[in-house]
């Protein structure tokens, strides 16, 4: 979710051209509608309540359905300090997503705390471990959370190898470094493949923070296939505010479907409904007005995120994920893993509910 990183090096790589493929056919309408809620249990486990746009106190994740949400995606880390988004957080929040009738999205980030564009922490487990070793660590860790996951008949629908990869992931050994695609590619196919020993149907995606900039997603996407990585989804994250246009969105979308003859997800967007902060950490956006001069404030909120929907679909992307939508500034909810009690959410002026827990009475995710 972070800003994408400044890679000249990227831009002046040499780009691995891609074979030329007919594009996938567009499919009807947003099949995956999705919201990011990794952070609820933490929330709801603080005393947080949500409610609809009557106001009417509500399970959170029926709020989300009837705003038009099918699908909700989890982040899992490996071992976090704050002991949420980890293994056995994450078999209990998909019961109760999966007992909501929502499909699921697994984002395995591979780190005991946040990866992004900017880091990407070697778990501490795994701390030391060479590239055959690190291959091993992510089949072996991907292949036993898809399991546990099937064993309690919540099977993910999807799975994420990586989060926002745009250089590579568990670094130093997955860094990207002077173009060479092959240890990040072992890696990925490492997770694929345990996903799909696990469950044949699952899909497998490669997210990237590259919305934004059609040459660096050239050279991570033409690097990777160059290399031999397998993969179902190209998925990007598009925050306007970080990745320039609707327009430039379109292209990119357009693009990518074509040129890996894949569909394509964005698998993060947000937008602030309001500049005001309601606890000690300044919020991450500040502008009235972040981007088109659409304003701050509910219904710009929603304005934008069914402009970025519309665009996704008239390109032909297969779905758009809210990030986040329920984290608001609950005291004791914190971005810091290791310090979850005290260190604050730079977020909740861009989540779908507001302080009070209502959510946006304008916004619809819609197909």
């Amino acid at each position: 979710m972070r800003s994408v990183l400044a890679i000249a090096a990227v831009l002046a790589a040499i780009l691995i051209p891609a074979p030329a493929v007919a594009s996938p056919a567009a499919p009807p309408g947003l099949a995956m509608r999705g919201a990011d809620v990794s952070t609820l249990p933490r929330a709801l486990d603080l005393g947080a309540a949500f409610y609809d746009f009557r106001g009417r106190r509500d399970n959170p994740y029926d709020i989300l359905k009837q705003a038009g949400v099918n699908y909700a995606r989890l982040r899992i880390w490996n071992d976090p300090t704050s002991g949420y988004s980890n293994k056995a957080q994450v078999l209990k929040q998909a019961r109760a997503i999966k007992a909501k009738g929502l499909k699921l999205l697994i984002d395995f980030h591979y780190s005991d705390t946040w990866a992004d564009p900017g880091k990407q922490f070697t778990p501490a487990a795994w701390e030391g471990h060479d590239l055959a070793l690190l291959t091993k660590d992510v089949y072996d860790y991907t292949y036993d959370v898809c399991a546990s996951l099937k064993r309690q008949g919540t099977t993910p629908d999807s799975v994420q190898v990586g989060n926002e990869i745009n250089v590579g992931m568990l670094w130093p050994v997955g860094y990207v470094s002077n173009s060479d695609f092959g240890p990040v590619s072992q890696l990925l196919n490492a997770g694929h493949d345990a996903t799909k020993a696990c469950n044949r149907s699952t899909k497998v995606l490669i997210h990237t923070a590259l919305a934004g900039n059609i040459d660096a997603a050239h050279w991570f996407y033409d690097g990777i296939t160059a290399a031999g990585a397998r993969w179902d989804i190209t998925a990007l994250s598009y925050y306007c505010m970080w990745h320039g246009s609707l327009a430039n969105l379109a292209t990119v979308i357009t693009d990518v479907r074509a040129r890996y003859a894949k569909p394509v997800v964005i698998a993060e967007t947000a937008y602030p409904w309001t500049t005001e902060n309601f606890d000690h950490l300044e919020n991450i956006i500040l502008s009235p007005a972040p981007c088109d001069g659409i304003p701050a404030t509910p219904r710009g909120q929603a304005q934008q995120f069914a402009a970025v929907q519309e665009t996704a679909r008239s390109a032909g992307a297969l779905g758009v994920f809210y990030w986040e939508p329920t984290w608001t500034a609950v005291d004791g909810n914190g971005w810091d893993t290791e310090d979850i009690e005290n260190s604050g959410n730079a977020w909740e002026n861009m989540a779908t509910f507001d302080d009070g827990g209502r959510i946006n009475p304008y916004i619809r995710w819609v197909k």
